[in-house]
């Protein structure tokens, strides 16, 4: 199994890719070891010290770490996520393909008269902003929408990035400003 690895905009999040679907759709987070338990590879890799986070794309791991070189680190997940593939088990514990879908979706805030102006928005970071995001590792999701502000999730190697903030101000800010009118800011959750 050879498991390619990419650099990702945040010095502390490196991506890893396996070769293969990681996850059928959506995607998923871990912020902690107790979050982790639900999937034998996230426990696995937060078995390395120095792993902070955890994320799942369609065909992408991404590991943040804290403190320690990734020259030191490196080898060391590559060999938790060769392990989890070559063990056969599968990536949540329940068996399950699930992803964070509904948990996003759960939270969602917005008046029922901006529904059209929200399904905009949406429609945009679906087509032109996650694709883009999900390159460097990691995805944005919609949260809501209140007196012309968009509110975004970031998750993976966007969470915590340093230049996360110029993306979501001058890059998704001004193409939604540009498409949607009502849009006066955006702002992270």
């Amino acid at each position: 199994m050879f498991i390619q690895t990419e650099a990702t905009p945040n010095p502390a999040t490196l991506k890893f890719i396996p070769g293969r679907i990681v996850l059928d759709a959506g995607t998923m987070e871990f912020l902690s070891r107790e979050a982790a338990a639900r999937s034998p590879l996230a426990e696995r890799l937060f078995d390395v010290p120095g792993v902070t986070s955890v994320f799942y794309g369609s065909d992408f791991i991404t590991v943040t770490k804290e403190g320690s070189d990734w020259q030191h680190l490196k080898p060391a997940i590559l060999g938790a996520i060769m392990e989890h593939y070559m063990s056969g088990e599968p990536l949540l514990a329940d068996g399950s393909a699930g992803s964070d879908a509904t948990l996003d979706e759960d939270g969602e805030f917005f008046n029922e008269e901006d529904a059209e102006t929200v399904e905009m928005i949406k429609d945009l970071i679906e087509t032109r902003v996650r694709p883009a995001v999900a390159n460097d590792g990691g995805d944005i999701t919609f949260r809501g929408f209140k007196d012309g502000v968009v509110y975004l999730n970031m998750k993976g190697a966007c969470s915590g990035c340093p230049s996360s903030t110029a993306t979501l101000q001058h890059g998704i800010q001004n193409l939604l400003r540009h498409f949607v009118p009502d849009v006066v800011e955006v702002r992270p959750m």
